[in-house]
């Protein structure tokens, strides 16, 4: 039962939470989005092979991959891949909101769907998906993600209440400021959807691209993704896992701001951010 299907591992937190399960006794399936990065993984020793959110016939052959070389069963899926499109919710096009939607919370409910009926047929399973402090409280000019995150913290709840009558558990992973390459990968996203010239913000956005198009250091809390992966460890081998495993420092603080704050006091401290 110690098998695992992994979404969005050809760099950052799926990478290290497949080579750390791996070395911890775990059979790991390393899912990519191109098959140039599974390529990659194979090359390293990975088993490896292709799945996209956006496209569902992937979900569904990458699935039926895992448990064909498995005999049928599968201990747990963490779904993890995921993309950010930077802007003002103002000058976010629909449709670059149902894009992000479609990989960050349709694949993730797509390929769970799939793997419950396994899991409860073997008795065992655990389905941890990837949030973020993001799916706790907003941020300015992440309106896109924070939208999908904030559905997806939603629907997990949901799901884990509903689930409690079954074998299946439910855990979400909350990482804050964590090394990965989201901000140079939703550079594309940001280019294909926003016109930040003709925007009403375009004074604003001058800030915004210099944070997004200019290498710096890592953020003053950030931590490898082997932080993301020690909870992961903990979601999947505990034998009550808790709802939530919190990442970074930030995130256990914005979890309790959210708590303790009144609306009007929490909104200043994001702004401030």
């Amino acid at each position: 039962m110690r098998s695992i299907l992994i979404t969005g591992c050809s760099s950052g937190i799926g990478y290290d939470a497949a080579l750390g399960l791996r070395e911890s006794g775990w059979r790991v399936f390393a899912t990519c989005r191109q098959e140039e990065d599974c390529a990659r993984l194979r090359s390293a020793g990975l088993e490896s092979f292709r799945l996209d959110y956006a496209d569902t016939d992937s979900i569904g052959a990458a699935l039926d991959e895992a448990l064909s070389r498995t005999g049928g069963t599968l201990g747990a899926v963490f779904n993890n891949g995921a993309f950010a499109c930077p802007g003002a919710v103002e000058d976010l096009p629909t449709d670059a909101l149902r894009a992000i939607f479609e990989t960050n919370l349709f694949g993730y409910h797509d390929l769970t769907r799939r793997a419950i009926p396994v899991m409860r047929a073997q008795g065992f399973g655990r389905i941890v998906n990837c949030s973020s402090v993001l799916g706790l409280v907003p941020m300015r000019w992440r309106g896109a993600y924070v939208a999908t995150k904030f559905a997806m913290e939603g629907l997990t709840d949901v799901l884990r209440l509903e689930m409690a009558d079954t074998p299946v558990r439910v855990v979400l992973i909350e990482p804050g400021p964590v090394t990965s390459k989201i901000r140079a990968n939703s550079i594309p996203h940001f280019e294909r959807w926003i016109d930040w010239k003709a925007s009403a913000r375009a004074e604003e956005y001058r800030g915004l691209l210099h944070r997004l198009y200019d290498a710096k250091g890592p953020d003053r809390f950030e931590l490898p993704a082997s932080a993301v992966t020690a909870k992961l460890l903990r979601a999947l081998e505990s034998a009550n896992p808790a709802p939530r495993y919190f990442v970074t420092t930030p995130t256990y603080l914005m979890n309790a701001a959210r708590r303790l704050l009144p609306g009007r006091a929490l909104d200043r401290l994001l702004r401030m951010g």
